[in-house]
């Protein structure tokens, strides 16, 4: 199958097409210009003019008075570091020029990034593209006359949206913070969760256009070298124009594309990338998203949620288990009524069958009709209560759904039973954590129907069949998709369906990790232990 995709769409590139492509920032490096004037007009001409460049020109030092510019893009940059520790630096406190001829420019720039400005990261740069990357990614850079090389300051800032709870995986006991859309606050956050020196960060930039910066997050010792060298690899081979989201990053480095299931999980949630990146996995964040990638993942993992390790072993197996069931619910649901009403109504008992009978009296569609009608109308709902306005979005969908069915029913076009087992499979639909396989779920309900009204519980069954070998022929990174249900894997039993006691869990996954122990044996709690230490302890208060 993959290789028919890329005959149809592999094609290869013709010589217009070859000529379109984003050029490589990095193959063309121009030298700054040791004229201040000159470097001064050729910013304006290659940002045509903006509004929101900010220069600054100025003198340095008293006998001679040497011209000097700082820039910045008004929005990105902190104006306040950059007045109180760039400006009033440079002129109140710059050195002597006199003290630093032209033939010592060197000097003169070493002089002021040491002695001079306060900030924490000071670094020169001698090209043009290093330069425009820097000021538009929020750097100050100081430009000055005679000397061929710009000084940057990082004074990255500007207004950026607080952290807040998520609003994708809400919690009930958890942390409730949230990624933003600032790469360096995410890394902060899960730092401080993981405060080891072994939590290693590997930021590049993707996009010929946009320079997104890419960061990679694993913890040395713990996590799978050969992992790590496969998502580089991966994304080293990404040529794009620019990276907006990490759904780009996550289709491009997927390990296959005719699949409704995904193959890399993501989060928005500090607390689940810190937990995962402790089991052997990599994050991958994306600057201008809240939304962290982790990779491999397999299927179970769209079960889990963080709640589940908060809470006792015993709640937080039930409720997994429920989210098992409730995603075959809202999968099979309307395809199992379907089937039952058309070919097997000898496995309804009789009063049931009776009484669905009577509700589908006068119905003028059959019973998949009637399914696919309520399934693509409650899926418009749906969707228009998410592009509508919050205050109004959820009232209108509920409205709606109510409005509609009851009218649908009254009218006689769909009959009692299929409008409840349509919300029935709703809500089970909305009981799985990961959004991305809720979606994965309807798209395949979809196909189940019409396979039930076709063949009945035949055609159910044979397209379980296609899904499970679907679902084993994928594979995450290398990691196989249906672990550790298939390869089945005994010691990964404990944290898949169910989820033993923290104590019991005593190692790693055993295909992710290098470092197989997770925690030191023997710290079940022991009721006999603590009653034999209260013991000696009143005893040694009587001999006192």
């Amino acid at each position: 199958m993959n290789s028919l995709w890329n005959k149809l769409f592999g094609k290869k590139k013709s010589k217009r097409q070859a000529e379109d492509e984003p050029y490589d920032t990095d193959s063309e490096k121009k030298p700054i210009s040791s004229s201040l004037k000159e470097n001064v007009t050729k910013i304006k001409q290659e940002m045509g003019n903006s509004t929101d460049i900010i220069i600054r020109e100025f003198h340095i030092g008293q006998n001679p008075k040497i011209n000097a510019a700082a820039l910045y893009i008004d929005g990105l940059a902190d104006t306040t570091a950059i007045n109180d520790f760039i400006m009033r630096s440079l002129i109140a406190e710059s050195p002597d020029a006199g003290n630093h001829p032209p033939s010592s420019s060197k000097s003169l720039v070493e002089s002021i990034g040491k002695d001079t400005l306060t900030l924490g990261d000071i670094k020169t740069v001698t090209d043009w593209n290093t330069f425009f990357l820097s000021i538009l990614s929020g750097d100050t850079a100081i430009l000055i006359d005679g000397i061929p090389e710009a000084i940057i300051g990082s004074t990255r800032g500007g207004k950026v949206r607080s952290v807040t709870e998520p609003t994708s995986q809400t919690v009930v006991r958890g942390p409730k913070d949230g990624f933003t859309e600032s790469i360096r606050t995410n890394t902060s956050l899960i730092r401080r969760r993981i405060k080891s020196p072994n939590l290693w960060l590997e930021t590049i930039r993707l996009g010929e256009v946009t320079q997104t910066d890419v960061s990679l997050m694993y913890i040395k010792g713990i996590v799978n070298e050969e992992l790590v060298d496969e998502i580089k690899s991966r994304l080293s081979r990404i040529k794009i124009d620019g990276i907006l989201e990490s759904g780009y990053i996550e289709q491009l480095i997927e390990d296959q594309t005719l699949t409704p299931f995904p193959t890399v999980y993501n989060t928005e949630r500090p607390d689940v990338v810190a937990g995962n990146l402790l089991e052997g996995r990599v994050a991958i964040l994306v600057d201008g998203t809240p939304f962290a990638l982790i990779a491999p993942t397999s299927f179970s993992h769209f079960f889990q949620a963080s709640e589940d390790y908060y809470y006792r072993y015993d709640i937080g197996s039930f409720l997994r288990m429920l989210r098992f069931l409730s995603f075959f619910i809202s999968l099979l649901a309307p395809s199992l009524y379907v089937a039952a009403i058309t070919y097997h109504q000898e496995m309804i008992p009789t009063m049931l069958l009776i009484n669905l009978a009577a509700m589908r009296e006068g119905i003028p569609f059959p019973a998949i009709v009637e399914a696919i009608m309520m399934e693509f109308t409650f899926e418009i709902l749906r969707e228009a209560g998410i592009r509508m306005p919050r205050a109004i979005g959820q009232a209108v969908s509920i409205v709606g759904a109510l409005v509609i069915g009851q009218a649908a029913v009254e009218a006689g076009i769909v009959s009692t039973a299929m409008v409840i087992i349509v919300a029935i499979t709703a809500i089970a639909s909305f009981a799985v954590p990961s959004y991305t396989l809720a979606i994965s779920a309807r798209l395949l309900r979809f196909v189940f129907m019409v396979s039930a009204s076709m063949f009945g519980l035949y055609g159910i069954a044979l397209m379980l069949i296609f899904l499970v070998a679907h679902l084993c022929s994928l594979r995450s990174f290398g990691y196989p998709y249906l672990a550790p249900f298939t390869p089945f894997i005994l010691s990964e039993q404990k944290d898949a369906l169910i989820r033993l006691p923290l104590w019991a869990q005593l190692s790693r996954p055993r295909l992710l990790s290098e470092n197989k122990n997770r925690m030191k044996p023997g710290l079940q709690p022991s009721p006999e232990h603590r009653d034999t230490e209260n013991s000696t302890e009143k005893e040694g208060k009587k001999d006192d």
